[in-house]
C-alpha cells in the first residue's frame, strides 16, 4: 500500500508561554522547538513512523530548514525523492505561540511562493493526500492516477481547494472550510450542503468538540478528554491517522474513532510533529476506550 503527501512543508518554530505577551513588553522564553511542519508533511510523518509505505511531494529551500524537514522525514521511512528543492528561495517558516495555559495558539507564517510545475511521479500510488498546497500539481497527479484513492485536507475556502474537494474520495474539511462554504454553523446543514455539492464522502472536524459525518442521519464522533497543552497540528495527525485507516480497509466508525485517539492525544504534547504518539500507544488508548463502552 503505496500513500502520496502532496503539498504543504514548513520550518515551525514553537514558543511557548504561560500566557499570550503583552503588546510592548519584553517577555523570557525557555523553551523553544524547532522541527518540521505542514498538513500533508505532518500526515506523511505519521503515516511513516506508523509503518506505511509513504511517499512526500512538496517544494522546499536549498537551506537549514529543508535540511532539517528531510532529515525527520527520512528517520520515520518516508520517501522524500518527490520533494523539490531550489536555491532561489527560502523554505517557508511558521512562528508558532502557544499559551500553554489554554492550548490556543498564534502562527505568523511566511510562505515561498514557489510552486512545483512538474515532478515524474515513478510510483502508482494506491491513495493521494492533497491539503490545498501545490493546487495544480495535485490535479494533475490525481488524473494521471485515477485508480488511486483520493483524500482532502481541506483547511482553508479557496477555490484551488474547492477544485480539488471535486476530485476527492474523502473530503476531510475543518470547521471554518464548511461555515465559509455554506455559510452557516448548522452541522446538520453543512454536511447537507457538502454531501450535495461533491461526490466524496464528507468528514467535518470539528476542534475540541470532535467531527461529524453522515451516515442515515448526522453521526458526532466525541473528542477524548484530555488536559490541552498545544493544538498545532492536531488536524493533521486527524488526517494521517484517517488515512491510514483507509489503508487498512477500516468502517469509516473505527477510522474517525481511531483519528479522534491520535489527534487527541497529540495536544497533550507541544508541536505537531513531535506530539505524534507511537502506534502501540494509540492503539493501547483506543482499546482501552473502547472497553469502557467511550467508543
Amino acid at each position: 500500500m503505496k500513500v502520496l503527501c502532496i503539498g504543504h512543508a514548513t520550518y515551525d518554530v514553537v514558543i511557548p508561554v504561560d500566557n499570550y505577551p503583552v503588546e510592548n513588553t519584553k517577555n523570557r522564553v525557555d523553551n523553544i522547538t524547532y522541527c518540521g511542519g505542514g498538513p500533508s508533511s505532518n500526515a506523511a510523518y505519521l503515516l511513516g513512523k506508523w509503518g506505511i509505505d509513504t511517499y512526500f511531494c512538496g517544494s522546499v529551500g536549498n537551506d537549514y530548514p529543508a535540511r532539517v524537514i528531510e532529515s525527520e522525514l527520512k528517520r520515520v521511512n518516508v520517501n522524500i525523492d518527490y520533494i523539490i528543492k531550489d536555491k532561489t528561495y527560502k523554505t517557508s517558516k511558521s512562528y508558532i505561540i502557544v499559551n500553554t495555559t489554554n492550548a490556543s495558539r498564534t502562527t505568523l507564517s511566511v510562505n515561498n511562493d514557489k510552486y512545483i510545475n512538474e515532478v515524474d511521479i515513478k510510483i502508482k500510488p494506491d491513495i493521494i493526500l492533497v491539503d490545498g498546497h501545490e493546487a495544480e500539481l495535485a490535479k494533475k497527479i490525481i488524473n494521471a492516477n485515477k485508480d488511486s484513492i483520493v483524500v482532502i485536507d481541506a483547511g482553508k475556502c479557496t477555490s484551488d481547494v474547492i477544485e480539488l474537494c471535486k476530485l476527492s474520495d474523502y473530503i476531510v474539511c475543518s470547521k471554518t472550510f464548511a461555515l465559509d462554504y455554506t455559510n452557516s454553523d448548522d452541522v446538520n446543514i453543512m454536511l447537507e450542503r457538502l454531501n450535495n455539492d461533491f461526490a466524496g464522502e464528507v468528514v467535518i472536524t470539528l476542534e475540541s468538540d470532535g467531527c461529524a459525518y453522515y451516515d442515515n442521519g448526522v453521526k458526532k464522533i466525541k473528542s477524548i478528554p484530555v488536559k490541552a497543552v498545544d493544538t498545532t497540528g492536531a488536524g493533521d495527525i486527524f488526517h494521517g491517522a484517517f488515512v491510514y485507516g483507509i489503508a487498512n480497509n477500516w468502517d469509516m466508525y473505527k477510522i474517525l474513532t481511531f483519528a479522534s485517539v491520535a489527534s487527541g492525544l497529540s495536544v497533550t504534547k507541544l508541536t505537531g510533529r513531535k506530539s505524534v504518539f507511537p502506534l502501540n500507544i494509540v492503539e493501547d488508548v483506543y482499546n482501552e476506550l473502547r472497553r469502557h463502552n467511550f467508543y
